[in-house]
């Protein structure tokens, strides 16, 4: 019995052991809490830091001071901020950071660990609700997908948790932003373009690009990782029903 699995598949997706720069995964995190957490594959974490990242940064308005900031009103920032918010978002966005680090070595040390270790598990399952395969895909189709609409690109790697986590938050910021609003009023040529971008609210809208560039390159990069693991099985695959003194007898025996 292995005491350490390097990777399994089921029908709701894929998820191995591999290398991550920790830096990279805190750098994420930063960008927005809890997208480090779902590249280390800890959903349930990912998600409930995703959620108190929005509870929390929509009431301190710490997007709608970031607005006021860029357009030089530092006066006006300062005096949207709700400064009992801010304090409980300090600790939480740096606890973010941390544990995305500290998790990202601590997964680095099991990788190591396992490493020489061959890798055996179902690249074929059949259930009535899900036909569930391992197989190689395209990175950056999976990348330019997810940049159109976070999580699709993961469903196209067939990572279903992460899809409907990262499709649900992305419906749920372009309802709260009015950019379907907007952009339905530059098409309809009735509205002027100034007054598309009124009905727009900066304190939901700049949560996007964190969310549609973190998603693309999640889905990048696990594209990536799935494809490594389809060579890496493969191979143990053929090195234990082929191996190669074997191979090396049938040869010198007039075999194959």
């Amino acid at each position: 019995m292995v005491r350490r699995n390097r990777a399994v598949i089921d029908p709701l997706g894929t998820a191995n052991l591999r290398y991550q720069n920790p830096a990279v995964v805190a750098w994420w995190s930063a960008a927005f809490p809890g997208l480090g957490h779902m590249l280390l594959d800890m959903h349930i974490k990912g998600n409930v830091l995703f959620l108190f990242e929005i509870i929390i940064n929509v009431h301190a308005k710490l997007n709608l001071a970031m607005v006021y900031s860029f357009t030089g009103d530092f006066q006006q920032s300062a005096a949207v901020l709700n400064t009992r918010w801010v304090l409980i978002y300090i600790p939480f966005y740096f606890f973010c950071i941390w544990d995305s680090y500290r998790s990202a070595i601590k997964i680095n040390q099991l990788t190591i660990m396992t490493k020489n270790q061959p890798i055996h598990l179902k690249v074929l399952e059949l259930r009535s609700f899900e036909i569930c395969f391992l197989d190689k895909r395209q990175p950056w189709i999976a990348a330019v997908w997810s940049m159109l609409i976070p999580g699709l690109g993961q469903l196209y790697a067939r990572r279903l948790i992460t899809s409907l986590a990262l499709m649900s938050w992305a419906l749920t910021i372009y309802i709260n932003c009015n950019e379907f609003q907007s952009v339905l009023m530059l098409l309809d040529g009735v509205s002027s373009y100034q007054d598309a971008l009124q009905v727009l609210k900066p304190e939901w809208l700049l949560f996007m690009p964190s969310l549609i560039f973190g998603s693309s390159y999640d889905a990048y990069s696990k594209t990536i990782d799935n494809n490594r693991l389809f060579e890496e099985e493969q191979r143990t695959y053929l090195e234990s029903n082929w191996p190669a003194k074997k191979i090396g007898l049938s040869h010198r025996n007039g075999g194959l």
